[in-house]
């Protein structure tokens, strides 16, 4: 399978917001993080590739025909009912996925250790959030997409999930979407990013590359006074020294040796092209 999802010139205009030709693909055996700050549009693109909006225009292609059947959705907030004991979860979707599986849930839940005799609402946040992956992982997804779902976890439980979401994709038939906040999460196992600002794709790449190409500078207001505006993706000044994102690594060397760039963080790119955009 060449690739688990694409999206292709997708676009959902609100009025108020505009969500404007959106394009990326994510390649079996990848995971994909899409990262924005709130309101950039992440959880339109997610609700238009699962059906859940009609784009106003463009498209989304899943698994080469297989459709919504074969994703796994995690949301970013428990979707089952806080009356429902964790095991009778799993018998309320069992109807509801052609491919479930009462064994595969049954070993997620001993894996994650929930206990099946409480309620929703008596689990942890950590706890819901298990809940919801082994629902998702318990009729053989090939696509899992996941909406924050690392967001206001302890680090812990973001690390065993983390190591989940690994184990997935080791079939290279299988693949991740996931959109988070959390930056430093999605540099520990994404292969792709792609940045949403204002609706719009702003930074989209191999994220190794990414943060190969790009470079962080740190210096005097004098040195940076000298730099071609032309390189700066943003930047910040403050009374102690600057700081700017610099979007091309390999020429700002060969143009400014003696100036030392590090290299950015996922944050990085985030926070300085914002900074750009409302200079």
């Amino acid at each position: 399978m060449e690739y688990a999802m694409k999206l292709e010139h997708l676009t959902k205009d609100f009025g108020s917001f505009r969500l404007e030709d959106v394009s990326f693909a994510i390649p079996g055996g990848t995971i994909l993080g899409l990262i924005g700050e709130n309101g950039a549009g992440k959880s339109t693109a997610i609700k238009c590739l699962l059906g859940i909006l009609h784009p106003t225009s463009g498209q989304v292609e899943l698994l080469e025909g297989e459709g919504l059947s074969a994703v796994g959705y995690v949301p970013d907030e428990c979707p089952f009912s806080d009356q429902l004991k964790v095991e009778q979860v799993g018998k309320s979707c069992a109807g509801m996925f052609p491919g479930w599986e009462d064994e595969l849930f049954a070993h997620y839940l001993q894996k994650f250790e929930l206990p099946k005799g409480k309620k929703v609402k008596e689990l942890s946040r950590g706890m819901k959030m298990k809940l919801s992956i082994a629902v998702a992982l318990s009729h053989r997804p090939k696509l899992l997409v996941l909406d924050e779902a690392t967001s206001g976890l302890d680090p812990v439980v973001r690390d065993e999930i983390l190591d989940e979401f690994l184990a997935f994709i080791r079939d290279e038939d299988h693949a991740i979407l996931l959109s988070s906040h959390i930056t430093s999460d999605l540099e520990k196992i994404c292969d792709y990013v792609v940045y949403l600002h204002r609706g719009r794709v702003t930074i989209s790449g191999a994220k190794d590359e990414l943060l190969e190409t790009y470079g962080k500078l740190a210096c005097s207001g004098a040195d940076l006074a000298k730099v071609d505006p032309s390189l700066i993706v943003g930047k910040r000044e403050g009374e102690y020294g600057c700081q700017a994102l610099i979007k091309d690594r390999a020429a700002f060397r060969k143009a400014y040796p003696d100036l030392p760039l590090e290299v950015p963080s996922l944050e990085d790119l985030m926070i300085f092209t914002t900074r750009g955009d409302r200079e």
